[in-house]
């Protein structure tokens, strides 16, 4: 089975958009954000925090011009907290868990046609997502070796050969 780095080696290609989506109010659906965060600077991609909202940021994410863009969420994937998944668009109508006023698999399909990227969404298991609530260890953990290997799948300078 293909490791998660050797996908996103694989999927990361051309001009990418990386794009964090939750609400770092509640909990673990702040991964998303704090992932963005922590990626500032190390990684060769676009970044956009879209908090909550992915959708009034269409015009942003367009504005990039995207070969690949990679929507940054939690997402009930039924797996132990901190479990990180690539979740094609199709796939998230089994998806059960959303925080978001706009269905993911939605905001996918319309980026999917109105740029013709390559459009997919890494998932992370949250552990609470209640008001209030810190990060989870787990997910803390999750968005720590995230960030690495998403520097390492899209390193700001290309490995000379």
């Amino acid at each position: 089975m293909e490791s998660l780095e050797e996908a996103l080696k694989e999927r990361l290609k051309g001009k990418v958009t990386l794009v964090g989506v939750g609400n770092t109010w509640k909990g673990d659906d702040g991964a998303g954000p704090a992932l963005v965060s922590r990626l500032q600077g190390r990684v060769r991609a676009q970044l956009i925090d879209a908090g909550e909202v992915p959708e009034s940021f269409l015009g942003r994410i367009g504005e990039t011009s995207p070969d690949t863009i990679v929507l940054l969420d939690v997402a009930d994937l039924g797996a132990a907290p901190g479990e990180i998944a690539i979740i094609e668009g199709e796939q998230l109508r089994d998806i059960s868990f959303s925080t978001h006023r706009l269905s993911l698999a939605l905001l996918m399909k319309y980026l999917k046609y109105s740029t013709a990227a390559d459009v997919f969404l890494l998932a992370i298991q949250p552990k609470g997502v209640g008001f209030g609530e810190r990060m989870s260890q787990e997910v803390e953990e999750a968005v720590e070796a995230l960030g690495e290997i998403l520097q390492r799948a899209a390193p700001i300078t290309e490995p000379s050969l």
